[in-house]
């Protein structure tokens, strides 16, 4: 199978459970819920996304076409390993590739999981959870969206873009995920947004607040 990814980068992670964690980020393109054309958004059940995920003509973008050759390609982006004497234990590998979107899971599959696991990464999925999570990954990260019915109802981290018109987050708390986040929608109201998220934490505690951080600090 050919893997077309958009881009892809070495950063900090911005937002939910392991925000500042370092990784390598590889963006899928294409997506089930929008086709990444402004044009479109309005009847895409998906109208909330702030990701150009169209095409392959990103940063480290590309086409693969086997899972080694994304594999190679993601090792790449990580900086050298440190000295012998300063290398940690392998229970202790920091090495982490987040695999995201558009939507992954039309592309990630078991092999694309093992191939990256064999160059010592653990993988994360960031998922809108409409089709079922590959098998292998290490972490899945949910982002529920309105009127997109879910396929992978458990998990690490359900992430909810808050607010979706239509969408009460508490009909996700019963969920079987170890971490509930709300992240205020990116766009001219953000800060009325922000306001909704924090009044509903507060009001909820089960909910944590995520802010995108990586957007605060100017980083990809």
């Amino acid at each position: 199978m050919a893997y077309t990814v958009k881009e892809m980068f070495y950063s900090l992670q911005g937002e939910g459970a392991q925000a500042g964690r370092a990784a390598v980020f590889c963006r899928f393109a294409g997506c089930n819920l929008w086709s990444g054309r402004e044009a479109d958004r309005a009847k895409a059940i998906c109208r909330v996304c702030d990701t150009d995920f169209v095409g392959d003509n990103g940063p480290g973008g590309g086409r693969f076409q086997t899972p080694q050759e994304l594999a190679l390609a993601v090792a790449a982006h990580w900086p050298p390993d440190p000295p012998e004497e300063h290398a940690l234990s392998p229970g202790l590998n920091p090495r982490l590739v987040v695999l995201t979107g558009g939507e992954p899971s039309l592309q990630v599959d078991p092999p694309l999981v093992q191939a990256l696991h064999q160059q010592g990464f653990r993988v994360a999925l960031e998922t809108n959870g409409t089709l079922p999570a590959p098998t292998g990954v290490d972490w899945v990260c949910v982002s529920p969206k309105t009127d997109a019915p879910l396929a992978q109802t458990s998990g690490d981290e359900l992430k909810l873009l808050f607010p979706q018109q239509g969408l009460d987050p508490e009909h996700f708390s019963r969920l079987n995920f170890r971490h509930f986040f709300l992240q205020p929608i990116d766009s001219p109201q953000r800060e009325e947004n922000t306001r909704a998220a924090v009044a509903f934490c507060l009001a909820h505690p089960r909910w944590r607040l995520s802010l995108q951080t990586h957007k605060y600090l100017g980083i990809p």
